[in-house]
């Protein structure tokens, strides 16, 4: 086991079988074969190369063969030689080409360079990552939209500083997380016409090596429409907002995963129960205390978006790069971006099947609404008598009245309102003061906003 991503036994938890497929060594190199072959057929259109070596090259890429012709223990004995891929690949596609007739392989790769093949596969990669973390995005937010609308009145305690704050509804917190993740599906679609851009400039990104044909910008124009990328507005070899851009929407939408990770976590705890991860036998289960059903879910959410934070910052240490072809920051993006990628999409799915099965339970939200005994509507209570007796002093009876709870155990709040002198003068009755301490009467908007979320996400906005 190299890392995590690759170990038999953790690849299904740090990792996912689509992610792994597309940040395979396999896949990689059928990515710069399909570069090798988008740039053979334009420049066999344009007359830059014999249209034989053209439709030999794109077979021998394509169908007929492609990356199975490719010998990938000889590749990475050249790779570890020589430093790069690309050459190697090169070497043995020339070879392959040959075979068909002698001397067309030698227009493979012409008026290319590493960087570009590699870019651009890079390019290609994350774009099929994007789909499928896209698709992933969809189902997360199908799944937020019915928990939020199951539970739009569910009333529970919300917490400030892990305190109980005020009541709100279970549905309020999850359209809330909801809407982020609408965010960032919005996010996802303003990135991608930046990021899915091609890789192709020659040595220093000026096209060089093709200038004197009259159409290197027509074979670059080319080259982008046959993989359906984008052409880049100039050369961006040492340029890497791009990359650093999707890891910074990495790391933000898996620590959105992490802090609902977090709320889970912290509501499955034994005294406030208001909450469960999807129950499987054993699932989070202790080798020595049976009685334990851990948030296993939750905790490798928790580690996994910690880690993409951590690994998204490298790839803004890579757009520190020297002059048109860097030394050295450039190879940050072939270490990183492969985990940074599979870890995401895994934190993803893992959200995703935490959301869909969560187990929520509101007999325990509402038992935590009267543990306090009524302190938790004291804000409630504070602005009702506010507009009666003054807001301030209202604040400082109230407060007074609650620090009495902790000395009568059998005491509620409305208890002790009801006995308060400057209460009782300013004639609220004890049914009014009820009303008043009610928590379920003192949601707020919680459904309301929900609604809007709901109706916002429905019509994709």
């Amino acid at each position: 086991m190299a890392t995590v991503t690759d170990s038999i036994i953790f690849r299904h938890i740090f990792s996912t079988e689509e992610s792994s497929d597309i940040w395979s060594d396999t896949k990689r190199t059928e990515k710069y074969l399909q570069f090798e072959a988008a740039l053979a057929i334009v420049q066999g259109r344009l007359g830059i190369i014999p249209q034989k070596a053209a439709d030999s090259i794109e077979d021998t890429c394509l169908e007929g063969g492609g990356v199975e012709l490719i010998d990938m223990q000889e590749l990475a004995v050249q790779t570890k030689q020589i430093g790069y891929p690309v050459l190697p690949l090169v070497k043995q596609l020339v070879a392959l080409v040959n075979k068909t007739e002698p001397g067309l392989g030698e227009w493979v790769h012409w008026g290319a360079t590493t960087q570009d093949v590699t870019d651009t596969a890079t390019i290609l990669q994350l774009r099929d990552t994007l789909e499928t973390v896209e698709q992933t995005l969809e189902d997360i937010i199908a799944a937020l939209r019915d928990i939020s609308l199951a539970h739009a009145s569910t009333p529970m305690a919300a917490r400030s500083n892990l305190q109980q704050a005020v009541p709100m509804t279970f549905g309020f917190k999850t359209a809330r997380l909801l809407a982020t993740f609408q965010r960032h599906k919005q996010r996802l679609s303003e990135i991608s016409p930046r990021l899915l851009v091609l890789g192709f400039g020659g040595a220093v990104g000026t096209l060089a090596t093709l200038a004197d044909t009259g159409v290197a910008m027509e074979v670059q124009k080319g080259v982008a429409e046959e993989l359906g990328l984008q052409v880049p507005e100039i050369a961006w070899h040492t340029e890497r907002d791009r990359i650093a851009e999707v890891g910074a929407f990495f790391a933000m939408v898996t620590a959105t995963c992490a802090k609902f990770a977090l709320d889970v976590k912290l509501l499955m705890q034994t005294e406030v129960a208001e909450v469960s991860e999807p129950f499987y036998p054993h699932r989070g289960s202790s080798s020595t205390m049976p009685q334990k059903r851990n948030p296993v879910s939750s905790v490798y959410i928790t580690a996994m978006s910690s880690t993409v934070r951590q690994l998204s910052a490298s790839l803004f240490e890579a757009m520190v790069e020297d002059h048109e072809r860097s030394t050295g920051p450039w190879e940050i993006e072939w270490i990183v971006l492969p985990q940074i990628c599979t870890l995401s999409h895994a934190t993803l799915v893992h959200t995703r099947d935490l959301i869909r099965g969560l187990e929520v339970h509101p007999d325990a939200m509402r038992r935590n609404l009267d543990i306090t005994r009524g302190a938790i509507v004291s804000e409630a209570a504070m602005m009702k008598l506010g507009a009666v007796i003054g807001r301030q002093k209202a604040h400082d009876l109230i407060y007074d009245e609650c620090r009495k709870l902790g000395d009568d155990a059998d005491k509620h709040l409305v208890d002790l309102l009801a006995e308060n002198r400057e209460i009782q003068a300013a004639e609220i009755s004890r049914n009014r003061l009820e009303e008043i301490c009610d928590p379920v009467k003192y949601l707020g908007l919680s459904e309301e906003m929900v609604k809007t979320v709901l109706n916002l996400t429905e019509s994709g906005i």
